[in-house]
């Protein structure tokens, strides 16, 4: 009796933890989408010849505005709290538009960055201030942009244009949706949006694999 109670352990335990993260990845695995339609930003201008796209790319929007120094801390937060844990996905991203003129500035924080971590990831456009506000309204974010056309919020966007946030399904006590997140505060980046890019960058991660094993089926 005791010998199949303990096969009955070695085998079921076993199924029901499989069930219960199964179960876990199923509810968890997708950030909500809150806005589709998120405009382009290739005819903006990067720091090199290099041409910037949000398509098929996981990306963390910012705008730095033309105030940059004033928002250096805001960098700096993200690329420790963000940015070094997960820049070794291949489709990771940081996107950071300011209006022109501000491009030695801007080198000048990659530099800085690149003692800490590889920069290759972090990716800096420039266009006019028009061109900044306008594109800012496509993500349909509650939040503006400051005079400097600016803004401490961060945004989450998907491989297929899409804002990605919360909408009160990730954790049911939230009343608000989360659009973007405050990379002025340490707390906000690690509280919620560390969790967000764990949850999208795993979402991609299964979708991968599971594209990897259907080819392997046929």
């Amino acid at each position: 009796m005791k010998k199949f109670l303990v096969l009955g352990i070695l085998f079921v335990l076993p199924l029901v933890a499989y069930l219960f993260f199964a179960s876990g990845v199923h509810n968890f695995a997708k950030l909500p989408v809150l806005h589709s339609g998120v405009g382009t930003i290739e005819n903006f201008e990067s720091l090199t010849s290099e041409q910037i796209t949000l398509k098929d790319k996981i990306t963390v929007l910012g705008f730095l505005g033309k105030d940059i120094h004033n928002k250096q801390g805001n960098a700096f937060n993200l690329n420790q709290k963000i940015y070094k844990k997960n820049h070794g996905f291949r489709d990771f991203q940081f996107v950071m538009i300011l209006p022109f003129g501000s491009e030695e500035a801007s080198e000048k924080i990659l530099e800085e960055l690149s003692v800490i971590t590889d920069v290759s990831q972090w990716k800096f456009v420039f266009s006019t201030p028009e061109s900044i506000k306008t594109f800012y309204k496509t993500l349909k974010a509650p939040h503006q942009l400051d005079d400097y056309y600016g803004t401490n919020f961060v945004y989450i966007i998907d491989k297929d244009g899409n804002l990605r946030g919360r909408d009160g399904s990730v954790k049911k006590d939230e009343k608000e949706k989360v659009y973007g997140y405050d990379a002025s505060s340490v707390a906000d980046l690690s509280n919620v949006m560390v969790d967000d890019v764990k949850v999208i960058l795993a979402e991609y991660r299964l979708a991968l694999k599971k594209y990897k094993a259907d080819r392997k089926s046929k």
